[in-house]
């Protein structure tokens, strides 16, 4: 009984471990969202295809994918200078976002996750909080 009772409690606890990355994302997401439809939509538009030739697009952007440290880089100090996306460059500015890295990590796991992107692997703060200037 007690070997029965031991392998339950290790299954719950594994299937509780297993589940909880896919909540936490799904929460940073949920988050990411509304910083972006308070600081990125404006450029990025609300289907994040950008503006083509003045913003680039985060829909189905490989460099986005390709990127990640340059993308949070972007987002947390800004970018200047030209960049390729999806073929095509952009020579345009962006300011720094005056986001905190939680919010940077946030508003990555929406942006990698939404407009066509797939990309599981959870951004976390300390990521955020490494990508130095």
């Amino acid at each position: 009984m007690k070997i029965i009772t031991a392998v339950g409690c290790g299954l719950i606890y594994l299937l509780t471990f297993l589940a909880n990355p896919q909540d936490d994302l799904a929460k940073s997401m949920t988050r990411g969202k509304a910083i972006y439809m308070e600081s990125c939509i404006t450029c990025h538009l609300g289907n994040g295809e950008g503006v083509k030739g003045t913003f680039p697009p985060l829909a189905k952007a490989d460099f986005l994918l390709k990127y990640p440290e340059k993308s949070i880089h972007a987002i947390k100090f800004g970018i200047k200078g030209p960049i390729k996306v999806n073929g095509i460059t952009y020579n345009n500015a962006m300011p720094p976002a005056g986001l905190e890295n939680d919010e940077i990590a946030d508003v990555m796991n929406y942006i990698q996750n939404s407009f066509g992107n797939k990309n599981p692997k959870l951004v976390s703060p300390k990521m955020v909080e490494a990508i130095k200037e």
